[in-house]
């Protein structure tokens, strides 16, 4: 359903028992809401009311032309607007990639709005940015970043021959069906600049100033994850100063809530259930 906000119109997939615990989602790049699909269902047979959001510029009523529209206390912002127009006070929320740097900025900024956090794959950013910043082995993992900036080229990288490139860098969620859920919709017009204008907004100043954590929070962390690497992921514990607890989930990629939607759902029930 469209949910306007913050003079937008985002999309929201709306699941669950109409009386249940809320839980916002939100998704990476390049996906949408449809990477939760394995999750859902485990949640909502655990009574869970679910809104999985199609974030800025996958929505297609919420793709402002402007880079900066897409700085991180924008994407935040949105969050709590959506939060806002459904009616929701708080939520149990849930990120995963840049979804999950949302999810650690609404906890951050709006601790009253969130019951707990379960972030996925993506650390705290300002351990991300200091990462960045001094770690050479997160630079190398990294790298692909500096691609995703380059207005034009990136996009035509990335579509070139029928996506290819961006089929490929999605391989690991699964068949060409599930490929193609994602990488389609990228290939809608002003689609792919938009979901790369995250990038191309990132700054270090905006990942350095979120602040402490200190909702219950669990973050989940796969060792075969090529663009985060474990030291960043355990440095992540020093920015939360509520219970916390880490989840690593062996033999896993990039991709969780597609390759491993079953202990991640667990993870997720543990957290809410505190």
């Amino acid at each position: 359903m469209g949910v306007d906000a913050r003079g937008l119109t985002f999309e929201v997939r709306t699941g669950g028992p109409a009386d249940g615990e809320p839980v916002l989602l939100l998704h990476g790049f390049p996906q949408n809401s449809g990477e939760w699909d394995d999750v859902l269902p485990v949640l909502h047979a655990a009574g869970l009311r679910t809104y999985a959001l199609d974030q800025r510029g996958y929505s297609p009523g919420a793709r402002p032309a402007a880079v900066e529209a897409y700085r991180v206390p924008e994407l935040v912002a949105d969050a709590a607007g959506v939060l806002d127009a459904l009616g929701v006070p708080d939520a149990h929320v849930v990120g995963h990639d840049w979804g999950a740097v949302v999810a650690w900025g609404l906890a951050a900024v709006h601790p009253e709005r969130v019951r707990t956090l379960t972030a996925v794959s993506v650390p705290h950013p300002a351990a991300m940015a200091h990462a960045l910043a001094t770690d050479p082995r997160q630079k190398a993992r990294s790298a692909y970043i500096a691609l995703f900036r380059k207005p034009g080229k990136a996009e035509k990288a990335l579509l070139a021959w029928n996506a290819t490139a961006l089929r490929r860098m999605l391989g690991g969620v699964g068949d060409a069906a599930r490929v193609a859920r994602y990488a389609d919709p990228m290939r809608e017009p002003g689609a792919l600049t938009a979901a790369l204008n995250w990038y191309r907004a990132m700054s270090g100043a905006d990942l350095k100033a979120v602040g402490a954590v200190g909702v219950p929070t669990t973050f989940v962390w796969s060792d075969r994850d090529a663009a985060i690497g474990r030291t960043v992921a355990e440095a992540c514990a020093a920015h939360v100063t509520g219970d916390y607890r880490f989840v690593e989930l062996a033999g896993v990629t990039h991709w969780i809530p597609d390759e491993a939607p079953a202990p991640l759902a667990e993870a997720i029930l543990a957290r809410i259930a505190r």
